[in-house]
Order: C-alpha cells, then sequence, then structure tokens
C-alpha cells in the first residue's frame, strides 16, 4: 500500500501541472488545448509500446475497446475541455478548488467496492477535508481582485469546473474497477493503451474541427496575434508525456494497490501541487486561509492512510 500511496502522491505532482498549462496558452482554445495534448500523448504512448503494440492490439476485445473509448473521452479529451474552460473563466483557484472535491466525490462512489473502508471511520478525515476545501473557497471569493470576465462568464467557468469533477469522478471509479476486473493487462500497457486511445480520438476530433474552423485557425497562425505553435507543441508535449504517459501509468499502479475509497484522497495531491505551481507561477505566496487549507488536506489524507493501514480491508467489508 506504501507503495501504491507513493505512486499516487507522485501522479498528483505531474498533473498538477495541467491547471497552470492553459495560462501559458490562453491564445487557443480549449478544444485545440484538448487536441494538442492528446494527440501527442498518443504518440508518446505508440512511441514507447514499439514493436509491443501490435500483439497488445490483438488481444483487444469488444468490451476493451468500449472502456478505452469512454475512459479517453471521460478522463482526458472532455475532462480537460471542461477544466481548461474552467481555468479560462473562473481561473486556477477556483478550478483547483472544485476539482479538489475529487477525494470526496470518488471515495463515496467507491464505497460499495470490495476493500472499501466504512465511510463512518472516514468521517473525521473526510470533515478535515471538508474544512481545507471551505477555507480556500473563502480565500477565493474574499480576495476575487477581478479579472475582466462578467459573473455570468465565471459562472460558466465554474460550471464547466463542475463537469469536469463529474467526469473524473466517473472515470477514477470506472478505471480502477476495470483494472481490478482485467489482470491481463499490466498497468504500463493499459496505460499506453489508453494513450493510443485518446489519440486517436483527438485526431478524429480536430479533423472534424479543422473542416468547420479551417479559416480561423489558419487565419490566427499567420497573424500577430499571440498564437505562438512552437510554444503550444512545446507545452503539450511536456503536459502529453508528464501529466498523461507518466502520470497515468503510476496512477495505474496506485489503482490496483489501494483501496477505491484512499485513492479518493490521494487525487488530493493534485489539488495541492496544482496550487503550489499556481502560486509560483503568480510569484507570490500562499496567503494565512490557503496555508490552512494545504495544512488542512494533507492532515485528512495522511489520516485516511493511517486508517486503511490499520483496518483489515476483508473485514472492514464483511463487517
Amino acid at each position: 500500500m506504501l507503495n501504491g500511496v507513493l505512486c499516487g502522491l507522485l501522479a498528483g505532482a505531474l498533473w498538477g501541472m495541467v491547471f497552470v498549462a492553459p495560462e501559458f496558452l490562453r491564445a487557443f482554445s480549449p478544444l485545440e488545448m484538448a487536441c494538442g495534448r492528446y494527440l501527442a500523448y498518443g504518440l508518446i504512448a505508440a512511441a514507447l509500446m514499439s514493436t509491443r503494440l501490435p500483439p497488445l492490439l490483438r488481444r483487444l476485445d469488444r468490451s476493451d475497446i468500449m472502456a478505452m473509448v469512454k475512459h479517453a473521452l471521460a478522463g482526458n479529451i472532455v475532462y480537460y475541455m471542461l477544466l481548461a474552460l474552467g481555468v479560462k473563466f473562473a481561473g486556477v483557484a477556483a478550478t483547483s478548488l472544485i476539482i479538489g472535491v475529487l477525494p470526496i466525490s470518488v471515495t463515496l462512489m467507491g464505497q460499495k467496492d470490495h476493500g472499501s473502508v466504512p465511510i463512518k471511520q472516514l468521517m473525521l478525515p473526510l470533515m478535515l477535508v471538508a474544512a481545507g476545501i471551505a477555507c480556500i473557497n473563502i480565500d477565493v471569493f474574499t480576495h476575487d481582485t477581478g479579472n475582466g470576465i462578467p459573473l455570468d462568464g465565471k459562472l460558466f467557468g465554474v460550471l464547466c469546473a463542475a463537469g469536469a469533477l463529474a467526469c473524473w469522478t466517473w472515470y477514477s471509479v470506472d478505471n480502477a474497477r476495470y483494472l481490478k476486473r482485467n489482470p491481463h493487462f499490466s498497468s504500463g500497457e493499459w496505460s499506453a493503451l489508453y494513450g493510443v486511445s485518446s489519440g486517436v480520438i483527438a485526431l478524429a476530433i480536430a479533423l472534424v474541427a479543422l473542416i468547420f474552423f479551417h479559416a480561423d485557425v489558419s487565419g490566427a497562425a499567420g497573424a500577430a496575434s499571440g498564437r505562438d505553435w512552437s510554444l503550444f507543441w512545446i507545452v503539450n508535449a511536456v503536459i502529453a508525456l508528464g501529466a498523461s504517459a507518466i502520470g497515468n501509468h503510476l496512477w495505474n499502479i496506485a489503482s490496483r494497490k489501494v483501496p477505491l475509497t484512499l485513492s479518493g484522497q490521494l487525487i488530493l495531491f493534485e489539488t495541492l501541487f496544482a496550487l503550489l505551481y499556481g502560486f509560483v507561477y503568480k510569484q507570490q505566496f500562499p496567503r494565512t486561509l490557503e496555508i490552512a487549507a494545504m495544512l488542512l488536506l494533507v492532515a485528512g489524507v495522511m489520516w485516511s492512510v493511517r486508517i486503511h493501514a490499520l483496518e483489515d480491508p476483508g473485514k472492514a467489508h464483511a463487517d
């Protein structure tokens, strides 16, 4: 379980990068960012598998393909588009706050799974998590300096972030269950297949979008509009390699080694690192409430880890 926790922490550190990536690519649409990231992810995944990919593809059955398509859409493309829209309209802090509810949503959805600790034993750690999220909430709305976006735009950003939360909650639970039901795929193999399927779907979406928005893309590419395509591909390549290829592989390992009730808590590391990267990007120190929120979130996760370490999962499920 310790290895699973460590892999979850490292995955969170890599995933936290996706919250600041849209800040570097504000001249590009969320659809362009999602397609660029997952095209790069698909190419990297295919390159890493190399000659092992063809025989791996031959092992797939209809249920595997359906699972890959659903997971690629919910956990990658649609999720990232909604997250990028949330960052654009509501900001990094508000979006990371909403995505920070993932530990609670995943924990509640995973309650019926084998090895899950009863929710009543997790109430106190979850209360710390909720208190940490409340602190971030209070800080966001008491230090709202405004960014020129009207109220309805900010509400739209919040709704997009909530949609991203729903997508990733479902993906996280369904992916963990699928991996445990299908041990014939290693974590690395499933991550590679997941990446290739995401790349194929992103390519299809990009081709369709290019047909309808070709003039906009070509016109913006040739104009002095701040759309730096070199930066676009560099940022997407870094995110694809770090957050997608390596981060997803680490998360697949964690998903197999820890119960869903604990993996839900580990997602908090993504929120913490997103906040950290945001502070570095803005070149500012966290405020008092932000520090309190991080301490509460870490305390809640560590308490949950201890409960899982002391609890007999089989007995907990039987009881």
